[in-house]
């Protein structure tokens, strides 16, 4: 996209520093322009591009599990027809909120941070970036944010397979898509039974020779439409500001009635979910085989089928699934437990991704390295004894967005509150030996449970608990106060000849 900062950049400070140009690191953008327009800021990524997820995978078919009417930002409109957008969609409609908000001249691409400290005396950052040419130099900021996510750019994760070596054929995994990689009329196993594999699979089928879904056990998967009739209708109807905060409500409102029907009901949503598989498979079909997994709805993520799509290739014949474990890669394909060998010219491994805390990002607080396992996270946006770092992370359980939105107006007013009373920095403060914490993302998947010592804890209580509830997170994020007795702040040395001085929030 012209406009935006290449390798050759530099600058020396800004007021807030983002980590990461991805949806989370665009909408923290937008919202210092519209509520923090005298405020300085820059967006680094590592990467030479902007959208994070939606230009980093290439694999066929890759797409949402969300509407867009969630997923997309409060304050732009989604106008287009298909509610479980491609990711080109989604790289368009981050290209045109790049262009209304004139954030192409303040987003440096190319740019990886290396390390970050912090100094209480000078109450900023220093941070250590590294352009994609290998020159390094530090900038400064007040605020460090990181919009990286939490998963690892760098690769996806494999497990071990016995006999690797021995497969004749191309071995894949979606975070490495090749773009040259030649399926059509092919036998294709993809193993895994997450999102990413129920989205190649109708993809692939449509010309590969075959494609198998191998999964050591199964998965929930719903059927959604991929447009929205009543998004559109109403878009028909009604200015788009309109059509979409009345869409938006609407599909918020249906995700946390699924939510909570899964959590409340968990017998109930797994016979209703059953029901659905079966009317949209082929009469006799193993539906409690390959369909019933030996979990409740949503102790992990449900993953979403547009317009029934894997269901539709099944039950023509371009392709299945299999519910097995692996012994072995042969030469010819995959040897299971079963005795059964799957042949294969190609195996992707939808096995999921490699979970790192906050992008990797090497943080410092005066000289001592900040082991986040340690800490409690504040708010779901800032980090215990870490002064002037937040982050942003969506839900799991939602469209990741609805939180990062509720999050960045958050710390726009955070910001505006510290202004007013001249604080030069803030730091949650967690109780010594905080009680009862737990992981910060309270899921069952295998790639949150591999990294859970990585990330921050959270507690029981308010304000250390991570809601997952989009109405509670609501009131508290943007309807309650930003003071908090646990909020611990200094005074600027602008405003005051003598040394900081640490306050509590008044």
């Amino acid at each position: 996209m012209s406009g935006l900062h290449s390798v050759a950049t530099t600058f020396d400070h800004v007021d807030v520093l983002i980590v990461g140009a991805g949806i989370s690191g665009i909408g923290l953008g937008c919202h210092l322009v519209m509520k923090q327009p005298g405020r300085t800021f820059a967006i680094v990524d590592r990467r030479d591009a902007i959208g994070g997820t939606w230009d980093l995978f290439r694999y066929p078919g890759i797409r949402s599990d969300a509407d867009l009417h969630t997923f997309g930002f409060e304050f732009k409109p989604w106008t287009r027809d298909n509610a479980i957008a491609d990711a080109h969609e989604i790289l368009g409609y981050l290209n045109e909120t790049i262009a209304d908000y004139d954030l192409a001249r303040r987003i440096h691409l190319g740019h990886k941070v290396i390390r970050a400290d912090f100094s209480r005396e000078q109450a900023c950052w220093t941070v250590t970036l590294e352009r994609s040419d290998g020159g390094q130099f530090d900038v400064t900021c007040t605020m460090l944010v990181s919009a990286a996510g939490y998963y690892d750019y760098g690769g996806g994760y494999t497990p071990h397979f016995d006999g690797r070596e021995d497969f004749r054929g191309d071995i894949v995994h979606p975070q490495q898509w090749p773009e040259d990689l030649d399926y059509a009329d092919k036998k294709v196993v993809i193993i895994g039974s997450g999102a990413t594999a129920v989205t190649m699979l109708p993809v692939m089928a449509e010309t590969a020779g075959h494609v198998t879904m191998l999964q050591r056990s199964p998965s929930y998967v719903l059927p959604i439409p991929r447009q929205d009739a009543i998004a559109n209708r109403l878009r028909r109807l009604l200015p788009d500001r309109v059509a979409y905060a009345i869409t938006r409500k609407i599909n918020i409102n249906r995700q946390h009635l699924i939510y909570t029907l899964s959590k409340r009901y968990p017998g109930l949503m797994r016979r209703v979910i059953r029901s659905v598989n079966a009317r949209a498979l082929p009469e006799g079909y193993a539906v409690d085989t390959h369909f019933k997994p030996d979990y409740n709805p949503w102790d992990q993520r449900l993953c979403m089928v547009p317009d029934s799509d894997m269901f539709k290739a099944i039950s023509r014949g371009a392709a299945s699934v299999v519910t097995d474990r692996i012994v072995r890669f042969t030469e010819r394909g995959v040897l299971l437990e079963s005795g059964n060998e799957l042949d294969a010219d190609i195996i992707v491994t939808a096995t999921g991704l490699n979970v790192v805390p906050f992008g990797k990002i090497d943080l410092h607080v005066d000289g001592q390295d900040v082991d986040l396992h340690d800490r409690v996270a504040y708010k779901s946006m800032m980090v215990s004894g870490v002064p002037n770092f937040a982050y942003l992370l969506g839900y799991t359980n939602n469209a990741w967005t609805l939180k990062v939105d509720l999050v960045a107006d958050h710390l726009c007013r955070l910001l505006a509150h510290m202004d007013r009373r001249g604080y030069a920095t803030v730091t949650p403060v967690s109780e010594p030996g905080i009680a009862d914490t737990r992981p910060l993302l309270e899921m069952e998947s295998g790639y949150l449970a591999r990294a859970m010592h990585m990330l921050p804890r959270q507690g029981s209580d308010a304000p250390w608990v991570a809601h997952t509830k989009y109405s509670l997170d609501r009131s508290v994020l943007r309807s309650a106060p930003v003071d908090d007795p646990v909020l611990r702040f200094t005074e600027s040395v602008v405003n005051s000849t003598a040394a900081p001085v640490e306050v509590a929030a008044r």
